[in-house]
């Protein structure tokens, strides 16, 4: 990865002592002849445009749609909502934050150290249902368009930076997660952007402030802080200050110590096994060298996914993209293949540094000696928001195109109707789909976990069986219960324990 120095950095050396610590001082520099750049503000005269507040707008409008009426539909990809209603249904009570999902009183911090989460409480202690989750992380992700537009507009003026910010609100990082229900990631993507619009604007106290906060959304971005930080530091001291870059260095070592804190203490504190469950996904296996080494092919597509349509490579130039690495290291020696690819929410951190990465370097590049590389820089942020509006069309955003979206349909229609056969304050054990139809008002594990005892009732999805098939299976799973069918239709079965 190139280390030069940014034109703007390089300025602010000679005039630094006129400048305050928050700001960096930066003054405007003219860029190399030919490259048709008007000059760059300082960041203290700096007057962000409305762009990014209207971007962010209208994708909190898209995000909203796309998940809510994924929900409504009843299409839901993993249990991972209805666990995040459980914690934050027990956070808008004072509770301890139980998932019983994860098991029966299972402490959700022993899980993932995210309480962030308890933010959520009240708006869900009003509005009690899952979709309120889903409503509060459409406006999360898209609050990250307003950092990044304006971020980008600070380095390549208001054309391009919207450029940046609109390729970044349709990227494919963020569509996957919007699509994948709730996670608690939505917050840390305005967290990163933020920090970051902070560094490439040279606010180096901002921009840690935005950062430490990371430590309480997931312990694994404990890391990710001590990287921006280090970043902060070397940028800082490029730039001629002398206390920013040793208070940054001070919260890269505060941040990788909390980090080893929360999961070698913390969360085996409120773990009932004492432990830290995910490391077995490296340890298991061959290892974590065995485990990167494993299904190369598919990782380095997952780089090349993560750095071409979003930044045509040219993002490499940037010191900013040392910010994705721990996110990539630790899925890549992970043992589990779902971290390898492109699905899910896992990329959605990745998005908003390449995206500011991506105009980072195309700043720099501007005051290269090779016309090539300037030309190419010039094209890239409209070219970025081209391929995301290509890909689109292969996305979950193109689902809102479709009319059949915006109606539940008869699959959902009967599974409202099944589901109605449980009674509010019940017992029920649920796989995927019936989970987060069920959570706002019932106790619900996952189907098989209840620690040993029958629940009252059983809510599944399985077009496949038939009632005596489901029966079968309900004796194999609580052999010392006996159940039979109350309700069933398209593939939606509720049983009732005798």
């Amino acid at each position: 990865m190139t280390s030069t120095t940014s034109t703007t950095s390089s300025s602010n050396s000679s005039n630094s002592s006129n400048s305050s610590t928050e700001s960096g001082g930066g003054h405007p520099q003219e860029p190399a002849a030919g490259t048709g750049a008007g000059p760059r503000p300082a960041p203290s005269r700096f007057r962000p445009p409305s762009d990014g507040v209207l971007l962010a707008l209208g994708f909190f409008v898209v995000y909203a749609l796309l998940s809510v009426t994924r929900y409504l539909r009843y299409e839901n990809r993993s249990w991972d909502l209805g666990i995040f209603e459980q914690a934050v249904s027990a956070y808008a009570q004072l509770r301890e934050p139980v998932a019983d999902l994860k098991g029966p009183g299972f402490p959700i911090l022993g899980d993932h150290f995210s309480p962030v989460t308890a933010l959520i409480a009240p708006f869900y202690r009003v509005f009690p249902t899952p979709v309120t989750l889903l409503v509060v992380q459409a406006a999360l992700f898209a609050l990250a368009v307003v950092p990044v537009t304006r971020g980008a507009a600070f380095l390549l003026g208001r054309p391009a930076g919207a450029a940046v910010g609109a390729a970044f609100g349709l990227s494919w990082g963020m569509q996957q997660a919007v699509d994948f229900d709730f996670h608690e990631i939505c917050f840390a993507v305005p967290l990163i952007a933020f920090s970051l619009e902070a560094v490439v604007r040279e606010r180096w106290r901002a921009a840690l402030c935005w950062a430490l906060p990371l430590l309480l959304v997931k312990e694994d971005l404990g890391m990710t802080v001590a990287v921006i930080a280090l970043v902060v530091a070397w940028r800082a001291q490029q730039a001629g200050h002398v206390r920013a870059p040793r208070v940054a260095l001070a919260v890269a070592g505060f941040a990788v110590v909390a980090c080893l804190l929360v999961i070698a203490v913390v969360i085996p504190a409120f773990n009932a096994g004492g432990d830290y469950d995910y490391w077995a996904k490296v340890d298991e296996g061959g290892g974590p060298l065995d485990a990167l080494f494993t299904a190369v092919d598919q990782k380095v597509r997952t780089l090349l996914w993560i750095l071409v349509p979003t930044t045509g490579l040219l993002a490499l130039r940037s010191p900013l993209l040392l910010v994705v690495v721990p996110t990539i290291a630790w899925r890549f020696v992970s043992q589990e293949p779902n971290y390898w690819g492109v699905d899910f929410h896992y990329s959605a951190v990745l998005m908003p540094v390449t995206a500011l990465a991506l105009a980072d370097a195309v700043a720099r590049s501007r005051a290269s000696r090779r016309p090539w590389l300037r030309g190419y820089a010039r094209q890239l942020p409209a070219a970025a928001l081209a391929a995301a509006l290509a890909l689109s069309a292969y996305q979950p955003i193109a689902t809102l195109t479709h009319a059949d979206t915006y109606r539940p349909g008869p699959a959902a229609e009967a599974g409202e109707r099944v589901l109605a056969a449980v009674p509010d304050g019940a017992d029920v054990a649920a796989n995927v789909r019936p989970i987060s139809h069920l959570t706002q008002r019932c106790r619900v594990f996952w189907i098989g976990d209840t620690a040993g005892s029958a629940p009252e009732y059983i809510a599944y999805y399985d077009p496949a069986r038939d009632a005596a098939g489901m029966v079968a299976y309900a004796r194999q799973l609580y052999p010392e219960a006996a159940y039979r069918v109350t309700a069933s239709e398209a593939g939606f079965w509720v049983l009732r324990r005798d």
